[in-house]
């Protein structure tokens, strides 16, 4: 699935060289369910906007099912990003004055699928999320938990074969956390690469295996129950 070779990322800020990812070296097979934690800062989200085909490292290289993917032009990335991955958000991301299922329509829209494709898949996927009495709400009819079930169904929708999830159950209490996480195992049965960064180790522990960032560098790679 995943190989990074030597990944650096840095920024300037204020004059001054900020090193997020420094010469990070990573292996993620196919069907893994990894979460990366670290302090704040520690370069979490920008590895995960690498893996995303959203940031290009500084340097080094990052490989994608064996596809150099920062050497693929913006427009092959872009389609790459349509149909391999999937991305839930702590903010959930949704468009305030679409229903749920308009919401989830979003990704099959801009692949092109036929209108009546995308309610019928949109309504499968809200379905297996449990919020087939919800398609015609609006975010603000629904609760946080709901409106990031949406989030995940939305993600499914064209059925990517990985997702990357940034702080997934940040905004949620421990009760809807716990159901978020199930179904993001429920998708990692199914066959999919979880990529999770998490600030929590309650959420962390659901991975099959934890990376640790300190300061952009894999410090370690422990069990879910050591982080």
């Amino acid at each position: 699935m995943y190989d990074l070779n030597s990944v650096t990322k840095t920024y300037v800020r204020r004059g001054h060289t900020v090193t997020a990812l420094d010469d990070t070296n990573l292996e993620i097979p196919d069907n893994d369910f990894v979460a990366i934690i670290g302090p704040s800062g520690s370069g979490k989200t920008t590895l995960l906007s690498v893996l995303g085909g959203m940031l290009a490292p500084t340097s080094g290289n990052v490989f994608i099912d064996g596809e150099s993917l920062y050497d693929l032009s913006i427009e092959e990335r872009t389609a790459l990003r349509s149909t391999k991955i999937g991305f839930v958000f702590q903010s959930f991301n949704l468009i305030p004055w679409l229903t749920a299922c308009e919401n989830v329509q979003i990704p099959l829209m801009l692949s092109g699928q036929s209108a009546e494709r995308q309610r019928s898949r949109a309504l499968e996927m809200l379905d297996r999320v449990g919020l087939a009495d919800r398609t015609d709400h609006h975010p603000s009819e629904l609760s946080q938990g709901q409106q990031q079930r949406v989030a995940l169904a939305r993600t499914l929708a064209n059925d990517p074969q990985v997702i990357l999830a940034d702080e997934p159950t940040g905004n949620l209490d421990s009760e809807t956390r716990e159901q978020v996480m199930t179904y993001l195992n429920e998708f990692h049965r199914d066959g999919r690469t979880i990529i999770m960064v998490t600030h929590d180790a309650g959420t962390a522990a659901f991975a099959k295996r934890t990376i640790r960032l300190v300061s952009g560098v894999a410090k370690s790679i422990v069990s879910p129950e050591a982080a």
